[in-house]
């Protein structure tokens, strides 16, 4: 009887030390590329197009084989844009890269101004952390803006890098985390059977 319950935490131990593990890889993946983020950069948009290409090229499949269905003429148009903004990403990346950079400014400045103003006429409780989250993308927006299009070749790699960084240091504190709680319950358990 006793056996199974310590199985089970060696388990959950082990569980949450391969996630604090991949963490670190993930931590490991941000800060190198923080400093390589026009490699990082020129990469990622590489990837999407090959992805928008083998994905185009797999819904034209899907979309041939269902020619009798409705569904064929939009998923063969669905297909056809898909391969023609891969072919064009992997053609020119760097173009892309700057196309990519003036989106997300945008988005930025959008999703900021649409929080500053939706923060001032709500006013609800979370007020002052809605306002100034809305200031800090739009102030992310005015300076990516305001590189563009010579910064292209960085903020991409750079907004991955962080991300990558971020999610592995989330990842860590969750994996000692839950090895501190697996222990710290493991611990009482053994004494309440003793």
């Amino acid at each position: 009887m006793s056996h199974r319950p310590r199985s089970e935490t060696e388990r959950m131990s082990r569980d949450f030390g391969w996630l604090a593990g991949l963490g670190t890889l993930l931590v490991v993946a941000g800060v190198v590329g923080l400093v390589y983020t026009a490699a990082v950069t020129l990469t990622s948009m590489l990837l999407f197009g090959w992805l928008l290409l083998i994905g185009g090229l797999i819904g034209l499949v899907h979309a041939v084989r269902s020619r009798g269905s409705s569904f064929f003429w939009l998923g063969a148009i669905v297909a056809a844009l898909n391969i023609a903004a891969g072919v064009v990403i992997i053609g020119h990346p760097y173009e892309a890269a700057v196309a990519l950079t003036m989106f997300a400014a945008l988005l930025f400045l959008t999703g900021g101004l649409f929080r500053v103003v939706g923060s001032a006429v709500v006013r609800g409780s979370q007020f002052g952390w809605t306002l100034l989250l809305g200031l800090f993308y739009l102030l992310l927006g005015v300076l990516v803006l305001a590189g563009w299009p010579s910064n292209s070749q960085y903020v991409i790699g750079a907004f991955i890098s962080l991300a990558l960084l971020f999610d592995g240091l989330g990842l860590v504190a969750t994996g000692f985390g839950g090895r501190r709680i697996v222990g710290m319950v493991s611990d009482q358990a053994a004494r309440d059977v003793s």
